[in-house]
């Protein structure tokens, strides 16, 4: 602070003050994009503390009245929040009141096909140069003038129909716009991301995951060298290694990361006979920024074949390792492990296990796992993997703090049962009819155990925890923010928003939401002033008591926004669930229930959730009358009758399936 002659000892105290202050939060700070300035979901905004979290209340809230889940982690920029949900329709608020400026309607329903049978929603979207850019679930992405709330221009990044679709944030940087797409898990799909002009929508660059038909050429010399790493005829079914959600820009470098998803089909003995490391599958992936063109990479899973992701957050930081500065990526794949990677090199540093896991005996000197043989589940023997196909850490965002030197991540502790279809595989193919990731049925004597879900704060120089929270169930942990107030911030399934001292994990404030917040919190300043706001009406699949389960036409799902004296009181609800119809008049078939089971699985679970047991992305089926009636259900299952709220078609499905699922749901109903 400047010498200041001549004042008088409480003028001089008052300037010291307003410094101070200036110093701490009365700039403004905003939240452009999904990790926020940079890539780490920290906040350097101390307004709200360890001292003062206590008064931190509600500002504001808004109803979201779309139909839809509201997964989605908002962005701030100049006092304007913006956030999409449902199908991908984008809101603007004030970010200081709440009030709605502008809604903009990307007409999903209009534009897709059977993407809207895999995609459930959009987890985030980004602010850049006056824009707003948001992916769709029919593959587009869409640039919105940010101040009125009008179409700037729209690209389509997928072919109608060709199963891809996207969920996940754009990334931007200087005047590009990258983005990449899901549907590994559903067909012949092989990843890419593409890059964009932000101003055009231009076409810049694209780059391939995994290699494509060897006949047809390798588009660069990245490609060649991973078509080495693959057997048999690949191409045929995709290969998967979709970029589905997490990316990483990295301004020191000029590289943009990409974490890629697993194979396609899951099962490796399938899409690759033979083995191989199935480059890049479960990878880190440097690409040159500017061209797109390969740098580096490090691949979590060679060979994966159990649904390993490596799509998850990316840290960008500088920690000190050995008494040396180290540029690092960290990053908490699905597998249990967490990684730290040299940025500049892609070199491994260290991995440190998260969750209970069985799959990995090691790492050699460069990184590379040492596998359990089992763990391929060989010779048709079943093998009870952990983590699960759901992952130790999901797409609920991971945070770093600088100031405490942690990462908290939500974490999950189950396990799957892996084995080969029925017959076996023979020469690449299932020796009967299998799913598309040609994985078995578990048999009936391998139970797994009760999943788990928690909050830990990991020491990435010493791989150690530094604390750890367990709730109960799965998916009940939700994203994560840090902030140089020395807090963490997650919403939880059960409707809680908790913040967490950083450094110990002790619970210093807590409100509580009647619905699943699951969403990534995020903090910005306008006026000087801190908010912090998250989503509300999350989407889980299991884990919840039946009788727990929210309905979805009831809940409601909201934007909630706090401050430090903040007030304002949620209105309770006047809405009660509707009951579950067991329907005694209706006479349930156990063959029809168990066709309609595996109609289910195959078709319905990802939006309506495990065992018929939704949780926030769409109606709760047991407490819907429409399955009573054969007329009506036909028509919103194979015609399409309610499209417009995010149902798609099933024209392909017979009478007997459509038959099974109405006795499927009575049965579960009494259950």
């Amino acid at each position: 602070m400047a010498f200041i002659p001549e004042k008088s000892f409480v003028a001089r105290l008052a300037l010291l003050v307003t410094a101070l202050t200036l110093a701490g939060c009365t700039r403004d700070s905003e939240w452009p994009g999904y990790g926020g300035d940079g890539e780490n979901h920290f906040s350097p905004l101390e307004q709200v503390n360890t001292d003062n979290v206590g008064t931190l209340g509600l500002q504001w809230h808004y109803d979201i009245e779309t139909p839809g889940t509201a997964f989605t982690a908002p962005v701030e920029a100049k006092g304007v929040l913006y956030f999409a949900s449902g199908l991908s329709i984008v809101h603007a608020l004030d970010a200081v009141t709440g009030k709605l400026l502008w809604q903009f309607d990307t007409k999903v329903p209009e534009h897709a096909d059977k993407e809207l049978r895999n995609a459930w929603g959009s987890r985030a979207m980004t602010y850049a140069n006056d824009r707003v850019f948001v992916g769709t679930m029919d593959g587009r992405l869409v640039a919105i003038d940010a101040k009125t709330g009008r179409l700037a221009w729209s690209a389509k990044t997928t072919e109608r129909g060709d199963g891809r679709y996207i969920t996940g944030a754009p990334w931007v940087y200087d005047n590009v716009v990258v983005i990449g797409h899901g549907g590994g898990d559903f067909g012949p799909v092989r990843g890419y991301v593409t890059a964009y002009d932000q101003t055009t929508g231009k076409q810049l660059w694209r780059f391939y995951t995994v290699p494509g038909d060897p006949a047809k050429g390798f588009e660069n010399a990245a490609m060649k060298m991973a078509a080495k790493t693959w057997k048999g005829e690949w191409w045929k079914f995709g290969g998967g290694g979709t970029a589905w959600n997490a990316m990483a820009y990295d301004q020191k470098y000029n590289r943009i990361y990409i974490g890629t998803g697993n194979g396609g089909p899951w099962n490796q003995k399938v899409r690759s006979p033979g083995g191989g490391d199935n480059l890049f599958l479960c990878s880190i992936i440097a690409l040159d920024a500017k061209t797109g063109e390969y740098v580096w990479h490090y691949q979590i899973n060679p060979g994966e074949t159990w649904d390993y992701n490596a799509a998850m957050d990316m840290a960008l930081s500088t920690i000190k390792i050995d008494g040396k500065s180290r540029d690092v990526l960290m990053t908490a794949p699905k597998n249990g492990f967490f990684y730290v990677l040299d940025r500049a090199t892609g070199k491994f540093i260290s991995a440190g296990q998260i969750a209970s896991q069985n799959w990995n005996r090691g790492f050699n000197a460069a990184g590379r796992p040492i596998e359990n043989p089992q763990a391929r589940y060989p010779d048709g023997k079943p093998f009870m993997l952990f983590p699960s196909v759901f992952g130790a850490h999901g797409p609920e965002a991971m945070s770093f703090s600088p100031k405490t030197g942690l990462a908290y991540i939500p974490t999950s502790h189950s396990a799957s049962v892996f084995i080969d279809p029925p017959g076996g595989i023979t020469d690449g193919k299932p020796a009967q009819d299998a799913g598309f990731n040609a994985v078995g049925v578990p048999p009936p004597d391998i139970t797994p155990p009760q999943p788990q879900s928690g909050l830990l704060a990991w020491d990435p120089v010493t791989q150690k925890a530094a604390w750890k929270l367990s709730f109960g169930g799965m998916f009940t942990s939700g994203g994560t923010l840090a902030t140089a107030g020395g807090l963490v911030f997650q919403g939880l399934n059960t409707g809680e928003f908790n913040g967490y001292d950083a450094r110990s994990g002790a619970k210093l404030w807590s409100f509580t939401n009647e619905t699943a917040i699951r969403a990534q919190p995020i903090s910005y300043s306008v006026k000087g002033k801190q908010y912090i706001t998250v989503l509300a009406g999350g989407r889980y699949l299991t884990g919840q008591s039946l009788l727990k389960v929210p309905d979805y036409r009831t809940e409601r799902r909201r934007v909630l926004t706090f401050a430090i004296g903040g007030n304002a009181v949620l209105p309770k609800s006047t809405l009660a669930p509707a009951p579950y119809l067991a329907a005694p008049e209706f006479r349930i078939d156990t063959a029809l229930a168990k066709v309609g089971a595996m109609t289910y699985a195959a078709n319905c679970m990802v939006c309506h959730g495990v065992d018929a047991m939704s949780g926030g992305a769409a109606p709760h089926l047991l407490r819907s009358p429409v399955p009573l009636d054969r007329a009506a259900f036909n028509v919103v299952v194979r015609e399409g009758g309610l499209l417009a709220n995010g149902m798609p078609s099933y024209p392909e499905l017979t009478d007997e399936q459509v038959n099974g699922l109405m006795h499927y749901f009575r049965q579960r109903a009494r259950e």
